[in-house]
């Protein structure tokens, strides 16, 4: 005799659980490679921008030096 309540087997129990703990797993690991993809791509973005800073500067430098040296 059942009493209306669903009973489930202890092995879909441990199915569900593994599916849902793969599920959590798999989830966070896309989220944490979304953080080191946009990371890498920040630190892209910053060491480009250092670098054209450094060719203008250095830029900037010698026309000063040139200008000096005409006077």
């Amino acid at each position: 005799m059942t009493d209306g309540k669903d009973h489930l087997s202890r092995g879909e129990i441990a199915k569900d659980a593994l599916q849902a703990s793969a599920q959590a797993a798999s989830h966070t690991v896309g989220e944490v490679a979304t953080i080191i993809t946009r990371a890498v791509g920040d630190v892209a973005a910053a060491v480009g921008g250092l670098a054209t800073e450094l060719f203008e500067i250095r830029d900037s430098s010698r026309r000063a030096s040139a200008e000096h040296h005409e006077d």
